[in-house]
């Protein structure tokens, strides 16, 4: 093999890699916005999904046939540990016909004497519920800022889809728990 084919087979070897090293760059920046869509697709890791007031009528219509079949739902709350607001449901448990829309309530008091502002993550369990558990209004669409010892009361808008009648996975489930914790949004 001749200089002039070897440095030429080495020149695509290397423009190969380097593609490929940008490549995989360009995949790790990707990689949290496409998990992001992914899980909300799917409700991949108990992701609940978000829906219209729309889609919520549709689903109401819809609901007349699942047979008045209705879960418990379970409300859990908790901060992260820099996190100085008290922040539990208002009601632990309640029951949702499903296709039915249904409100839950929780509170939070910034126990600080500063202004502290908050944003909530959530997830579903099982997670298998998180597609089919629809939110409407929710308070962790948005940052909540807190004054020193102000409470509030934060409502949550939602109803579980009536698809979730066709998923042999959601067989014998019989409660839902809808999780938040509440995290530092802004350092003070």
């Amino acid at each position: 093999m001749s200089a002039a084919t070897l440095d030429h087979r080495n020149r695509r070897t290397m423009l190969i890699a380097f593609g490929i090293a940008l490549a995989m760059l360009g995949l790790g920046y990707a990689a949290v916005p496409l998990y992001d869509l992914f899980c909300r697709v799917t409700g991949f890791g108990g992701t609940t999904q978000v829906a219209t007031e729309a889609e919520a009528d549709l689903a109401e219509r819809l609901a007349a046939s699942a047979g008045g079949r209705s879960f418990s739902i379970r409300f859990d709350a908790n901060t992260a540990t820099d996190m100085p607001w008290t922040f539990r449901p208002v009601q632990v448990t309640d029951t949702v016909s499903i296709g039915q829309r249904d409100m839950a309530t929780y509170t939070a008091r910034n126990n600080s004497s500063v202004p502290v502002t908050g944003t909530a993550t959530f997830n579903v369990e099982p997670e298998q519920a998180g597609r089919y558990f629809n939110k409407i209004q929710c308070f962790c669409f948005t940052e909540q800022t807190l004054q020193p010892g102000q409470e509030v009361r934060m409502p949550v808008l939602y109803y579980v889809d009536p698809a979730v009648l066709d998923d042999p996975n959601m067989e014998g489930v019989e409660q839902i728990t809808l999780s938040y914790t509440f995290h530092r949004a802004k350092p003070e």
